[in-house]
Formats: structure tokens, C-alpha cells, sequence
């Protein structure tokens, strides 16, 4: 949620800023004419509720005094403020409910380093990197036996299983088979052992209260693409961020001991909504995937630190795998909800041709931990709002399937990076199944 008291201090920065990202202006006037009328309503609620009580007190003497004609009068006219007072909250509450949903729609404002643009199209390819490009090399070509999908080489190899997924859970579930489930489990494994030097491992809940949804920014605005258990008020989280926000809900932070530093590995569900014919074969699009979230709260200061510690974490797992790669400035068109300036990682996949996604490096400012309310306590005493900076390392659908297309051999068979060697039980080639 944005900074109300900016807005009241700052409108007109505050309007430019949300004009790139599309908001109305006329939708921020809407909104500062809400908080005038709220702040109005609440003084005249005080105002009364002061008021019953200075009668209350006066009641209290006239009692005391035995002028019980004076206590019934005030008495009187303290019920008749009652009923205006409660008329009066009310009023203060409806319009309380009114300026929070509009706030609850309004998109964070985005820093000076993101670009205006419309869509994803308008995003600002920063730097690539591939193999040994530091040492001259061209940015790599590849033979027709990596020009192969990685479905079709899946299906070749029994390792990947759309048609059963399917028949489990409906179209864009996945199922992996054999070396091919092990690879996805050797990914996870691979990228939460090289973090564990400054992050902490969670295994978080898969379903998350309503609450906790709310926190990230994910409700109410994209609502109609998460999974919904409406019988018991859960959702399906679809990102170890929404858990990873909300683990210090409500609570006071100490400033020594920030930033505070965590990973998971979980499970993510979108109902990618509207994608219907659009990038849904093989692993492109689904509904479930695993996933290693990197997150830190961390005071403003920290915050380019922590953005850059997991932006660089998740471009060195990219590099130790080998795989070609590109930095991407997301523009205003392109950006989340919730964050103020993301640098997305897309990985070369070239069964497909096309660069896909792998992971969006955000920092939030405190436009979650205001939902939140994850505070912190400086060293003055005062009571501030942390910063929250998330990224994954990485997203492993997309790079399970640009592993076995980039290292697809001319014999069919698939030789997977050395790096994995200790999760694959030191066997790094995978072969079709001999009957």
C-alpha cells in the first residue's frame, strides 16, 4: 500500500509517479478528497466521544452531590451524543472501508530507475551473459539437436508426462518421471545449498489465510489468478513470497538485527487465467511449479545491497549451470502490483527459441510491510517500516526445460551440467528407458 502521508505531503509527485504506471489522476483526487472527508469524520467522532466523556464525568460529581436532577439531565443529553456519536462512526467507518479499498488497488509508485513503457514489450534488455564470454566468445549458436522442445525430448526420454498430469489434474499440471524428477529435485537442492551461508532455509505452508495474501499485494487486485479453498478461507500461494512476507506479521524488528535474510523452496500455483492457447505446451505455462525464493526485510539503506546480493545469487546459479542468459529492467506497463523496480532474468531455451522468464528480482519499498505492519525499532527508538526484497533462484519448470534442451545431445540422450553430478548420484547422463 502506498505512503498516505506522501501523498498528502507530495500529491502531485505522487500523481506523476502512479501516472506512469496508468492511474488516473482523477482516481488519486478521489482518493484525497476520501481522506479529507475521513480525517474530517474522525475529528467530529472524537470530538463527541470527548465530549460523553466530560458528561460522564460531570454526571459522576452531580451524583456525588446528591443532584440527582442535574445527574438525569446530563444523563440525557449524554445518551442523545451517543446516538450521534455512533451515527457519527458510522459514517467515519464507511468512508474508513471506502479510502482503504481504493488504496488496496492503487499500484506501488515506481522508482526513477524504472522505464515508461506499455507491456513487456517496452522492457530494457540491460546485459547477456553465456559461456565464456568474458573470454572473447560469440554469443553461442546451437546444433539442430538442441533446436528440439523440450516436451518432445521429455516424452523421447520418459522423463516428463503432460498426458498423465493431465488426466490427474487437468491441462498445465506437469508430471515428472524418473531422472526427469530427479533433475527438478537436484535443481531445488543445488540452489538451497548455495544459500544457506546468509539466508535462513524455511519450509513454509503451501496455503495461506486471506491475510497473509493481502500483505504482498497479490489480493485483491489478482484475485481471479489464484486458487482459491474458499470452504476454509486459503489460498494457494502462488510464490514462497507471500509466506515469506507475512512470517513477521505484526511484529517489531530490532534494527541490529537487520537485514533478515530467507530462502524456501515450495510449491507455486497460479490459475494463469486468460492464457487459454497462449505458450501452454510443455512447461511454458502451468499451474504448479517449484520454486526457491530468496527474501529480505531490511532497513531503506540496505535495500540496493539485498536487491543486488540476490540478483547476483541468481544470475551465479545461471552461470555454475551454464545456461545463456539476459538481465531485463522490467518497465512501468510490465511491473507487479506491489513492487517499485524489478529486474527480471530470462534464460535462453532453444528447443523453443525464445527467452522465458526464470526470475523477477523486486525490491517493495514498504508498500508490503505497511500491509504487513512489519516495523522495525531504530537505534533513536523511533518506529519505522522495513523494506522487503525478494527474488527467485530460480523458477525450475522453465530451467528444467532449457537444461535438457541446451544439453540435448545428437544421440538423444541428455549430459546435464557437473554441478549436479552430486544430486543425480554422480550419473549425469539421462538415457530412454530400455525395455
Amino acid at each position: 500500500m502506498i505512503n498516505l502521508g506522501q501523498l498528502r505531503r507530495e500529491p502531485d509527485v505522487v500523481k506523476a509517479a502512479l501516472a506512469r504506471r496508468g492511474v488516473p489522476t482523477e482516481t488519486m483526487d478521489e482518493i484525497l478528497a476520501l481522506d479529507v472527508e475521513h480525517r474530517g469524520l474522525l475529528q467530529e467522532d472524537e470530538r463527541l466521544r470527548a465530549e460523553i466523556k466530560e458528561l460522564s464525568r460531570q454526571v459522576g460529581e452531580a451524583r456525588r452531590n446528591k443532584d440527582n436532577d442535574t445527574a438525569e439531565t446530563l444523563s440525557q443529553t449524554s445518551r442523545e451524543l451517543g446516538d450521534k456519536e455512533r451515527v457519527a462512526n458510522d459514517a467515519m467507518e464507511s468512508v474508513a472501508r471506502d479510502l482503504n479499498d481504493k488504496l488496496l488497488m492503487i499500484p506501488n509508485v515506481p522508482d526513477a530507475r524504472v522505464p515508461d513503457g506499455v507491456d513487456e514489450g517496452d522492457n530494457v534488455e540491460l546485459r547477456r551473459w553465456w559461456v565464456d564470454m568474458d573470454k572473447g566468445a560469440p554469443f553461442p549458436t546451437y546444433a539442430d539437436h538442441q533446436r528440439v522442445p523440450h516436451w518432445e525430448i521429455g516424452t523421447d526420454l520418459g522423463i516428463l508426462d503432460m498426458e498423465s498430469g493431465a488426466k490427474m489434474a487437468g491441462s498445465m499440471f506437469p508430471l515428472y518421471r524418473g531422472a526427469g524428477s530427479r533433475l527438478l529435485r537436484a535443481l531445488g537442492s543445488f540452489s538451497l545449498d548455495r544459500q544457506l551461508d546468509d539466508y535462513e532455509e524455511l519450509r513454509p505452508p503451501s496455503f495461506a489465510l486471506t491475510e497473509t495474501m493481502m500483505a504482498t499485494g497479490h489480493l485483491p487486485k489478482s484475485a481471479d489468478d489464484m486458487y482459491a479453498i474458499e470452504r476454509d478461507g486459503l489460498w494457494a500461494i502462488p510464490t514462497g513470497e507471500v509466506p515469506l512476507t507475512s512470517l513477521r506479521r505484526g511484529e517489531i524488528l530490532d534494527e541490529t538485527a537487520l537485514p533478515i535474510r530467507l530462502t524456501a523452496q515450495t510449491a507455486c500455483f497460479r490459475r494463469e487465467a486468460g492464457s487459454a492457447g497462449k505458450d501452454t505446451r510443455g512447461l511454458l505455462r502451468v499451474h504448479e511449479f517449484d520454486k526457491v525464493e530468496l527474501f529480505a526485510y531490511c532497513t531503506p539503506e540496505q535495500a540496493d545491497d539485498a536487491h543486488a546480493d540476490i540478483l547476483r545469487r541468481a544470475e551465479e546459479l545461471l552461470q555454475a549451470l551454464g545456461l545463456t542468459y539476459r538481465l531485463l529492467n522490467l518497465c512501468t506497463g510490465d511491473l507487479g502490483t506491489a513492487s517499485a523496480y524489478t529486474i527480471d532474468l530470462e534464460v535462453f531455451s532453444p528447443g523453443v527459441d525464445r527467452w522465458l522468464e526464470v526470475s523477477s528480482v523486486s525490491w517493495f519499498r514498504d508498500y508490503q510491510s505497511r500491509r504487513a505492519s512489519v516495523r522495525y525499532r531504530t537505534s533513536e527508538g523511533k518506529i519505522e517500516l522495513v523494506h522487503t526484497v525478494n527474488g527467485s533462484a530460480l523458477g525450475w519448470s522453465r530451467v528444467w526445460a532449457a537444461v535438457v534442451e541446451t544439453y540435448r545431445q545428437a544421440d538423444g540422450t541428455v549430459v546435464l551440467p557437473d554441478v549436479l553430478a552430486p544430486y543425480m548420484g554422480s550419473d549425469t547422463t539421462i538415457r530412454a528407458k530400455t525395455s
